[in-house]
């Protein structure tokens, strides 16, 4: 109440001064020539100065308590300040001040300087209480403005706030000197302006938010479909010789019960390696070598001279992360497609060596065999290979690599190639 007294006040003062000036200055002209008392005159001509003054301030309060809610120094003011803070790095908040001004209503000239990160602006002043004949509001409003079209003007002003933050200066104020708001109201259009790019910029970073928390889901999601799409591909590579082992012992057990026994202990060594585990705690080498032996073990029983093994692997190469049963499925494939077809056999070789590539290094894990190699007879449906990659590009994407050639004199030579990331107490081991 206070402020809007003192802002009537304020504009009643002004142009009575104004008008006290004037009829002292055109008193004292038509003294000689006006001999009557014309003080009649110039009390109805203040009375309808008044009239027209407090008839704009009325209106220009009134637009501003729509506006704004309330009526206070700050709310009824012809210029108008915001800062505001916008969690994005300065280019995005000047791109996004930019476009907000750029869509404001009325906006006619927008002068943006992305290196000084300065946007200006000039708006049109509409008329909230009046419209043209053909439903389009006027560009100015009739009180107050005596001498043509006035408009508003905006100035922002982006100041970076470390690498994820921008501070923006927004000035929103008349296009006239700052003197002439001693006489002038702007009918609240530049609260309006204001609050409408803060609206703007609010909605903006709101819709910035949802995008990035949809996308942040969509993640999530597409994590879950590739952990189940691995854990689909892990399953279609277990152990498919259970059964026959379990055959094989049961006879051995009436025919060398020593070879059973053995049998069985390297078929639960084979089955503590095999035990189910999530995607995101991979095994190692060691451990993937240790299944691999345990699985040959158990061929070599039931094959006999006819399979050899030949395993070069380091020490310090055996605490390497690498993607489980991958190793098991390139010793199956060489034991399937490769030396079982193979009348006489053959040998199985395990590799790994530690190779430098770009930034980083990786580990290569070779199993190659001496059997059948590629032809026609000792080729399979490929399914297993074809996991392999898959996998392997789910979980490494560009980082790993897989090949597959021809070994010399025969058989086939199958290489994974894996970042060299060492697992948790691997120091210890």
């Amino acid at each position: 109440m206070i402020s809007s007294t003192f802002h009537i006040a304020r504009l009643l003062a002004a142009w009575l001064g104004c008008y006290l000036v004037f009829a002292i200055i055109v008193a004292e002209g038509t003294r000689d020539i006006v001999e009557r008392d014309v003080g009649g005159y110039f009390a109805l001509l203040a009375l309808f100065l008044g009239l027209w003054v407090l008839s704009g301030v009325f209106s220009h309060m009134r637009r501003v308590r729509l506006i704004a809610g309330s009526l206070n120094s700050s709310t009824l003011s012809n210029r108008q300040r915001r800062q505001i803070e916008i969690p994005f790095e300065a280019g995005e908040a000047f791109d996004l001040i930019d476009a907000a001004i750029r869509e404001l209503p009325g906006a006619i000239l927008v002068e943006s300087a992305r290196d000084s990160l300065q946007v200006r602006a000039k708006v049109k002043r509409i008329n909230p209480y009046a419209m043209h004949h053909d439903g389009q509001p006027p560009a100015a409003s009739w009180a107050f403005i005596p001498f043509g079209e006035r408009r508003n003007q905006i100035l922002a002003t982006v100041t970076p706030n470390g690498d994820s933050a921008g501070s923006v200066t927004l000035i929103c104020e008349p296009e006239d000197p700052a003197w002439t708001d001693t006489f002038l109201v702007d009918h609240g259009t530049n609260l309006e302006n204001a609050e409408a790019i803060v609206r703007a910029i609010t909605r903006r970073v709101a819709e910035r938010r949802r995008g990035e928390q949809a996308q942040v889901r969509q993640t999530a999601t597409e994590k879950e479909l590739t952990v189940a799409k691995l854990n689909l591909l892990h399953a279609q590579v277990e152990p498919h010789f259970l059964y026959n082992t379990l055959a094989s012992a049961q006879v051995l057990t009436r025919t060398d019960p020593a070879r059973a026994d053995e049998m069985l202990g390297n078929l639960i060594q084979y089955l503590r390696h095999s035990l189910p585990r999530t995607e995101d705690a991979p095994s190692t080498i060691g451990e993937e070598l240790e299944r691999a032996r345990a699985y040959l073990d158990i061929l070599k029983i039931r094959m006999g001279p006819r399979l050899q093994l030949q395993v070069d692997v380091p020490d310090a190469l055996r605490a390497v992360l690498f993607p489980s049963m991958m190793l098991q499925t390139l010793v199956e494939n060489a034991i399937k497609h490769g030396l079982e077809p193979k009348p006489g056999g053959g040998t199985v070789w395990i590799l790994a060596r530690q190779v430098m590539g770009g930034e980083m290094s990786a580990v290569a894990v070779t199993v190659a065999d001496d059997g059948r190699g590629f032809t026609a007879e000792g080729g399979g449906t490929g399914v297993g290979l074809r996991n392999v990659r898959e996998r392997l590009r789910l979980a490494y994407g560009s980082a790993a690599a897989f090949s597959i050639v021809a070994n010399f004199p025969s058989g086939v030579a199958a290489t994974i190639t894996v970042p060299h990331t060492v697992g948790a107490g691997a120091h210890h081991a």
